[in-house]
This record gives structure tokens, sequence and C-alpha cells, in this order.
């Protein structure tokens, strides 16, 4: 079939039908939006896998190993640039349960108004569409490799794209964590399964230090091309539009706690890491390999290289567990990305519109926007050069709306006019910019300083925040979220609940800065100490 094996046909088949089964089977289960777009009633284990398999897909295997072959360990940062992030995760994940939303556009209404609620919204599909479609766009090119060109990226992004809709459509968010957790576990296997035999084939990593015996190859900082200040741009860049990726509200609110969707956010996160090393060490191995075997290294082959591996070193069986594997890496990832964009249509661009009409209803339009919104990825996918391209076009989406929630969670004064200001001025100054001839650190730090002063100057010239609008929003971020609570609505507290209250830096100005707990110290130092053993350990591996 396909030009596999009987063995790696039949299991790819086993792993779709289950998986589609499961997830069917869990919408059996689905009353209403709730339980499509926000169940809330996920435990750590589930969470962790929810993270790891939302926040990991084998598109970024494709960007990991196609840069460490291009530029050598550097290349890793790719996905590293993550890294320095990760303890920001256990302060975040708690005000995204807090704000009690179904989906992020709800906090953006809640602090800013409708009309940067509908501006989050349509920038969060989009952005979601782009991502789906470099997902697929990984996708095709390893299916492609894998199998030796006898299923090809146009045939492979559709057909990917159309099985996790099938499910995901079916059960929601609720069939994305459940199928996660298996899709997860395949994740893993997808990560390590090459590593042995292509280590082996090149000598393993004394062999790889050997014949690549360029010092920059081998080094996780290349001055002439992935630098500390790429580095630096690109995480802080990510930081500032993690939180407003739609999908993080589900990462960390589904959980039943706080604490359940802390451990999740951050442990999934850190096994994500781990993955990453393992994606960049096969990339150098593959250049090993090919510089031993005297192989071409055309323009193309970058993005196939890890799937060419596959091809060459994986028996029968094997190769169709790495496909399977390679299939529920992007299956994870799509359908929470669907379903967030699925929400922000639903929730925040069609029930203002039609308000009244019965959950059912809503529920139907969801699954009618997931098929459009996964249709418009697909389309992006064909129209996509590369993945690496790819990713960096989707980085750079959702900081323009993250300055807004950054600058709206710590000053009071920020305002709707502010988080326009902002917003557009981002986007014009990264058009602006790539007509200039700064490199691409310098680009990025000046399109999000000039967001950051429009914005600000907007709110000081204009009418300042309602103080009751302000006291909904950072009253929500001061109450702790109790076992068993009910909600009436999005971004509300239970009825009869009293707001909390905690102690505060800079009372009496418009700064809203808390007091740390000892759970978020303690929680910060340990994951900031696992970051910092990950980096050291494998700059100790690999020199």
């Amino acid at each position: 079939m396909f030009g596999l094996a009987l063995l790696d046909a039949i299991v790819i088949v086993g792993y779709l039908l289950g998986i589609t089964a499961l997830g069917i089977w869990t919408g059996r289960r689905v009353r209403g939006t709730s339980d499509f777009f926000m169940p809330r009633k996920f435990g750590k284990g589930m969470m962790m896998m929810h993270a790891f398999g939302t926040g990991t897909a084998s598109d970024q295997a494709v960007v990991v190993s196609a840069g460490t072959f291009k530029h050598g360990l550097s290349g890793i940062w790719f996905q590293w640039l993550w890294m320095f992030n990760t303890p920001f995760y256990w302060l975040i994940a708690p005000i995204f349960r807090r704000l009690r939303a179904n989906t992020t556009a709800d906090v953006y209404r809640l602090r800013f108004g409708p009309s940067v609620a509908i501006l989050f919204a349509l920038v969060g599909i989009i952005g979601l569409a782009v991502k789906i479609g470099l997902m697929l766009k990984g996708a095709g090119a390893l299916i492609d490799a894998g199998t030796n060109g006898a299923v090809s990226p146009e045939v492979a992004m559709p057909a990917v794209a159309i099985l996790f809709v099938i499910y995901g459509a079916a059960g929601g968010l609720s069939a994305a964590i459940l199928t996660d957790y298996i899709q997860g576990i395949l994740t893993v296997v997808f990560s390590f399964i090459l590593l042995p035999s292509v280590l082996n084939a090149v000598g393993g990593l004394s062999g790889v230090r050997e014949t690549v015996n360029d010092p920059q190859m081998l080094s996780l900082v290349a001055p002439d091309k992935i630098d500390a200040l790429f580095i630096a741009t690109f995480a802080l860049l990510s930081l500032i539009g993690i939180v407003a990726q739609p999908f993080i509200m589900g990462v960390c609110a589904a959980g039943r706690t706080e604490m359940d969707g802390r451990f999740g956010f951050v442990v999934g996160n850190l096994i994500k890491r781990v993955c990453s090393a393992a994606w960049a060490v096969t990339g150098i191995a593959a250049l090993a390999y090919f510089m031993q075997e005297g192989l071409a290294m055309g323009d193309s082959t970058p993005d196939r290289v890890y799937g060419q591996m596959a091809q060459t070193f994986l028996a029968p069986g094997w190769l169709g567990l790495f496909v399977a594997a390679l299939l529920a890496g992007v299956m994870s990832s799509c359908d929470s990305f669907m379903i967030s964009a699925s929400g922000l249509f639903t929730e925040n661009l069609y029930r203002p519109l039609r308000a009244g009409r019965s959950e059912k209803h809503y529920l139907w339009v969801g699954r009618l926007a997931a098929l459009v919104i996964v249709g418009t990825g697909v389309w992006v996918a064909f129209k996509m050069p590369n993945v690496v391209s790819g990713l960096k076009t989707w980085l750079k989406i959702a900081p323009m709306l993250g300055i807004a929630f950054w600058l709206g969670l710590f000053w009071k004064r920020f305002n709707a006019s502010g988080a326009w200001a902002s917003t557009i001025a981002g986007f014009l100054g990264w058009w602006g910019m790539s007509y200039t001839g700064l490199s691409e650190p310098l680009q990025i730090l000046s399109y999000l300083s000039l967001s950051v002063v429009a914005g600000a100057l907007a709110s000081i010239f204009t009418k300042r925040p309602t103080q009751d609008d302000l006291e909904r929003f950072h009253g929500l971020i001061r109450t702790p979220v109790e076992a068993g609570e009910t909600l009436t609505g999005p971004c509300e507290l239970p009825a009869g609940r009293q707001v909390g209250t905690r102690p505060m830096w800079f009372v009496g100005t418009d700064f809203e800065f808390p007091r740390p707990s000892k759970t978020s110290v303690v929680g910060f130092l340990l994951a900031s100490l696992a970051v910092a053993a990950m980096i050291v350990s494998f700059m100790w591996l690999m020199t």
C-alpha cells in the first residue's frame, strides 16, 4: 500500500481506526459548547500530555532537523527558543485558569471591550489557520520522504486533515485531550525511534564529531547564522506571544485545578525540550551520514532529511510505527488548534450576532467552522514555501496582540485604544521593517518597541478604563479556583463567591504587580533549574 510493506500498512491503519473511534466515542458525551470548547475536568497527567501533544508535532522535527542539517547544532533553537520561557509558564497557567474564560477572546472582551475581542478572534483564527498549514506542510514532507515518494505531499496533507477533523469535530476539546494522551506517547516514540540507527551508522557521537569537524556546526551558537541576539530576540518574541496563542487557554484552563494546569504546562513542555534535543542530534547525525556516504545535499534535502532517514534505516513494521507516530504528532496539535479557532468564531464572532439560539445550534456552528478553518489551513500548506519560513511567519502573528495582554495585565491605564494602536503599529512595523536592511532580530526589536510606544501613547491620551471593568478583570485573577466550581458564564465568578485579595507591590498606583506566593517562587526556581540542567547536559553530551 502506497509503497509500504503490509506490516507497515496494518500498523498505520490500526492506529488511524483506533484514534478516530476513540474521538468519536468521546463526542457522545458532548452536550453543549462548554463541553466542546472548555471542559475543565482533567487532572495533572492528562493536562501534561495535552500540553505536550498540543505543543509538539512532527513539523517541529522537520524544522529542527532541517535547521541542524543546514546550520549545525544551533538549529535546535528553532524549538529551544521557548526554553527560557518555560519557568514563566508556571506563573501564566493559574492566571488563565482564574480568568474562567471559554476562549482567550473572552479575556480581551473583559479587559478591553467587544471591539478588541473581535480583533483578537480574527487575528487568532488567521494565526491558527497558518499554524495548521505549517504542521500539515511538515507532515507532507515527512510522509513523502518516509514513503520514498509513494505518498506525495499533495495527497498526504488533505488526508491527514480529514482524519483529525472527523474526531475533533465530534468530541471537541475533550476528544483532543483524551486522544492527546495516546498520541503524546507516540510522539515520544517518533522523536527517538530513528536516533539509535542513525547514530550507529555514523559511528556514534564521536563519529559525528569526526565527520562534521567544523566547530561552528557543533556549537549551540553560530555567529554567522543563529547567534545570541537571534536566540534572545525570538525568545522574547515567543514570551510576548504565548499569552495570545488562542490554544493556550485550553492548555492552562481545561484542568480541574490551578495546579493541574501549572504542572501540565511546565512538565509537558520540558518533555518537548527533550524531544527537540533528539531531533537536533538526528539532524546533525544525518548530515554526517550524507557526508560519509557522499550523498548530494540539494536545496530540497533539509525539509526531507528526517523522513529520508526513516526510509533508509527503519525495517517494516518500525516504519509503519514511525508514520503512525508522525500522524499522531500532527493530529494531537491540529485538533486543539482547530477547536480553539472554532471557539473564537462561534463564541466571539457568531454568538454575539445570533444570541438566544440553542446550545445544539452553536455546537453545530462550531463544527462547521472547524471544517472551514482546517480547509483554510490546507490551502496555506500548499502555498507555504517551506516549514522554516512558515514557522517564522507564525511566530510573529500572536505577539502583536500579546503586547496588549501584558500591558493590560500590569498597567491599569492601558485601554482599548492602546490595544488597537499597539496591534496596528506592530503589524505595520513588521511590514515596514521587512523592506529595511536590518537583520531579522533588529527588525523584531524595532517593531515590538514601536508597538509598545504606540499603545502607551494612545492609552495616555484617551479615556481611562472604568474602575468597575478593571476590578472585574483583576478580581478574577486575585480569586483562586475552588474544586467543583459551577460557572454561569465566561469570565464570571461562581454565584456567591467573594473576590479574593492579594498583597501588592506599588499600592495606590496604576500598576498591578502582585507579590508572588511561595508556590509561585519555588515552582519558578525549580523550572529554571530544569532548563539550565537541560542546556548544560546537552552541551556536555555533544562536546
